[in-house]
């Protein structure tokens, strides 16, 4: 198999994860852990898992990070761990796999404005009806009723989401510089590293309480798939699809997730989509592909 076949399936895979665990998430927080506790759960599993790589296969750079460099790895760290994972799991816990996932899209949205914002580039009218597009469709999730009543608090729930994927697009503007010095995993792993130190006195009490003797066979599954599945291997699998087939290739495979999330919600969690839904979609859809149409990679963002 030619090594950008296995990129491809590699990063499709990422997705399905991340797909998959909307429905996994909703499955065992706030019932059997409340969301900060599964946060410290997820980013702890995967922080030992990429230091037991590290050990195993050590990579070309230093183990450390070069002192200018501490504080935008802190940054890195607040809005692509601590902010982002948190506000995530918070907000998903709170309305509906469906929402949460159509909302997730607006990262590449976000990505492009804030890039534009920091390296003062001038915007197209197609980019620009493409944030209008995609504000429309997560307008409409946000303020149209849901009666699936699969969340307890849709409207905080989207709002949450919302922010995470702005501080999660923050992340992905200001880590690509670091990339450019160390190799991605060495990135990831400090980033992950940081990132649990400022995640402990949000989740740490959760975590200890949490109802463990009440975790059937199929709660430990679920919470496995988000920890090992859904955040170490996603991040490894997503790290070597932007190796061999760049950024433009891997970011497309994000319209996959809701397709994902959406069959599956609808199985399991028997959610529905309505027509509004479906409308929303389209919106935030066609707002992603218009801010990435004709787009030209900066290798300085």
């Amino acid at each position: 198999m030619k090594s950008t076949t296995k990129a491809h399936l590699a990063v499709l895979i990422t997705n399905l994860l991340f797909g998959v665990n909307y429905a996994a998430v909703k499955f065992i927080t706030p019932s059997h852990i409340l969301p900060f506790g599964l946060n410290i759960a997820r980013v702890f599993t995967a922080l030992i898992l990429f230091w037991l790589l590290y050990l195993l296969k050590p990579s070309v750079c230093a183990p450390g990070i070069q002192k200018k460099h501490i504080p935008r790895f802190i940054t890195c760290a607040l809005t692509g761990v601590t902010i982002n994972q948190l506000l995530f799991i918070k907000g998903l816990s709170l309305t509906s796999s469906i929402h949460a996932s159509l909302l997730a899209l607006g990262t590449p949205i976000f990505i492009t404005f804030i890039a534009a914002w920091l390296l003062k580039e001038r915007l197209s009218i197609v980019k620009i009806t493409g944030l209008i597009s995609g504000i429309g469709g997560a307008s409409l999730l946000i303020l149209l009723k849901d009666t699936t009543h699969q969340g307890t608090d849709i409207l905080l729930g989207d709002i949450l989401v919302l922010i995470n994927a702005i501080s999660y697009a923050f992340y992905m503007v200001l880590v690509r510089p670091l990339m450019n010095t160390y190799s991605p995993l060495h990135v990831i792993r400090w980033i992950f590293t940081i990132g649990v130190v400022f995640m402990l006195p949000f989740g740490w009490s959760q975590f200890i309480h949490a109802d463990w003797n009440a975790f059937a066979l199929q709660h430990w599954m679920a919470l496995t798939l988000v920890c090992v599945g859904a955040t170490f291997v996603a991040y490894l699998f997503n790290t070597y699809g932007l190796a061999v087939i760049g950024a433009s290739a891997t970011g497309s495979y994000i319209y996959t997730q809701p397709v994902f999330a959406a069959i599956i919600a609808t199985i399991f969690m028997h959610e529905h989509l309505s027509v509004y839904k479906l409308l929303a979609a389209l919106l935030i859809f066609t707002g992603v592909y218009l801010v990435n149409w004709k787009k030209e990679v900066k290798r300085e963002v």
